[in-house]
């Protein structure tokens, strides 16, 4: 009884857990771009840019640094680059140009 009360316990939390990720409303990031968190510190902002800049081999750059970094497990919950503002932007404002 005890071992079948902590696997329906087990379940409800899975699915409260999965619940709220799927409830959140992702509204504010258009068609066709990611959210990226952006900074070395704990104080991390949020970027909305193009999908089309994961083809880019300075963006991909920046995808292994934070692979290496933090693997699959992003500390905001989606993708954290851990770089600063100053060399995100001078990736983005090139890849903007191209």
């Amino acid at each position: 009884m005890g071992i079948r009360l902590l696997s329906m316990i087990s379940s409800v939390k899975q699915f409260n857990k999965l619940h709220s990720v799927l409830s959140r409303n992702y509204s504010d990031v258009p068609k066709g771009h990611l959210a990226v968190y952006l900074g070395e510190t704990d104080k991390k902002k949020r970027y909305v840019v193009p999908i089309a800049y994961l083809n880019h081999t300075s963006f991909q750059e920046l995808l292994k640094k934070a692979e290496e970094e933090f693997g699959f497990q992003h500390p905001m919950g989606g993708l954290t680059i851990p770089c600063n503002e100053e060399a995100f932007f001078h990736v983005t404002s090139r890849l903007n140009k191209a």
